[in-house]
């Protein structure tokens, strides 16, 4: 696998190397929230826009990446529709223990999917502006396409004058060290270990690899993948619920609904989502992200605003500090009278194998706890270029909601996160949203990934 890597990155014999090979190439959680909207929220109609984080360090992708190349890719992945074998597997496939998650209707609305036209230009930081609007069902899988057009276009340009020997030694460096992080693992006796790199991979073969290295040294601590064209290639489970989107949507929809302003109707909003989840989804399908406003404030009024969430199968840890976020839960459950060992704690915020490892010695006896591993599995190329260089050093891209356009009217969506330095949107909204959900419990956590 790691010389068919080298040889394919070596070849320039072709017109385009696609770095999105099919519209199912996609976190599974996209597919959900995807029929959650098409399903509830037809009319709304959402812009998306990519941010590159790193910038503020110095590290432009304009400086990295063509812009030819960027446009060839984006307009590939345009072209793409999903296949009859793909759709069959979403309709007849059973997912977290349920058959049938995804009714007909939807499917054809897959079926016909073109994704929407992309605005790319320069913007005021001077790295690249790239922008996506369209209803909400069709525009929002641009997201995890644009993010792995992204990387791997960096990925490639890094390697583009490489010889064929030293991207051979490359790799094989890489390979030994996602072997010995796996081995580590398997070692200290980690469970529930998911694949969540789709988003900043450094390539689609590499994560294949990846996967296909976590099957073989993790066995059955391994649980499957966020990728949903991996998992059907594969036979593995599809792993993923839902993402900060749905709040920040929801949430900018409060704000237009409402001509007052209403800081009641924009609180609720956040429970509102799980309401909407549940009457969607259900089973092990529930579990709630709480982060997107702050997690703090989130689980304190729960109870009262959306006592169903005791049934709830459990949390997922983004942006806080995972120890003190784990705390968090496990006192959350134990003060509504459920007992925390029953309860998932999926952690997902940046994590490596020794923070995996302190995780699991801390909590495997106290909660119920997965891990949702992703940048560096699947982009972690340090100190693996033969040459010295640090190019393939993963960067923190990130494609997230920017406005949302109801009834004629459009706001900007908002993000405060646990992490200060994970807010996005414009900064009188961030103010009022702050002014509404407080800041009890949000920290500054240096952003690696």
């Amino acid at each position: 696998m790691t010389a068919d890597i080298a040889e394919r990155v070596h070849n320039h014999n072709f017109r385009i190397d696609p770095y999105v090979r099919s519209l199912l190439d996609t976190d599974f959680y996209k597919l959900l929230m995807c029929y959650f909207a098409w399903k509830h929220y037809p009319d709304v109609t959402v812009t998306f826009a990519m941010k590159n984080r790193s910038a503020a360090k110095g590290v432009y992708l304009r400086n990295l990446i063509s812009e030819q190349d960027l446009r060839a890719q984006l307009d590939y992945t345009r072209e793409l529709k999903f296949t009859n074998t793909e759709l069959i597997w979403l309709q007849g496939n059973t997912f977290y223990g349920q058959t049938g998650i995804f009714p007909g209707e939807f499917i054809e609305f897959l079926r016909n999917l073109r994704l929407p036209d992309y605005e790319l230009g320069i913007g005021d930081d001077g790295d690249y502006s790239l922008e996506f609007t369209g209803t909400w069902a069709e525009v929002m899988l641009w997201e995890i396409y644009a993010l792995a057009i992204a990387n791997e276009a960096k990925s490639r340009a890094a390697m583009a004058d490489m010889s064929r020997y030293e991207l051979k030694v490359l790799y094989a460096n890489a390979t030994a060290k996602i072997i010995g992080k796996l081995k580590k693992l398997k070692a200290a006796g980690v469970t529930g270990i998911a694949e969540f790199g789709s988003r900043r991979r450094h390539g689609f073969l590499w994560q294949d690899f990846v996967i296909e290295a976590m099957q073989e040294e993790l066995g059955e601590n391994f649980i499957g993948t966020s990728n949903a064209l991996h998992a059907m290639r594969r036979g593995l489970p599809a792993i993923g619920t839902n993402a900060h989107e749905l709040p920040m949507v929801l949430a900018a929809l409060s704000r237009l609904k409402h001509p007052s302003w209403s800081q009641d109707a924009l609180y609720r909003s956040q429970y509102e989502v799980l309401e909407k989840w549940q009457e969607t989804f259900g089973g092990k399908l529930l579990v709630a992200l709480p982060d997107t406003f702050g997690t703090t404030q989130f689980l304190q009024n729960a109870q009262t605003f959306f006592p169903e969430i005791v049934s709830w199968t459990g949390f997922r840890e983004d942006s806080k500090d995972p120890f003190v976020g784990a705390e968090e839960k496990i006192k959350f459950w134990k003060d509504v009278g459920v007992d925390p060992r029953d309860k998932l704690q999926l952690f997902s915020d940046g994590l490596d194998v020794d923070q995996m490892i302190e995780l699991h010695a801390a909590f495997k006896d106290e909660i119920r706890c997965g891990y949702g591993w992703g940048t560096t599995a699947t982009n972690d190329f340090r100190d693996c270029d033969p040459r010295g260089g640090h190019d393939l050093d993963p960067i923190s891209v990130v494609c997230k909601v920017k406005s949302v356009t109801f009834g004629g009217k459009s706001v900007g969506a908002v993000k405060l996160s646990d992490n200060y330095e994970k807010a996005a949107g414009p900064t009188e909204e961030i103010a009022f949203y702050r002014e509404t959900f407080g800041t009890e419990g949000m920290t500054n956590i240096p952003v690696v990934v």
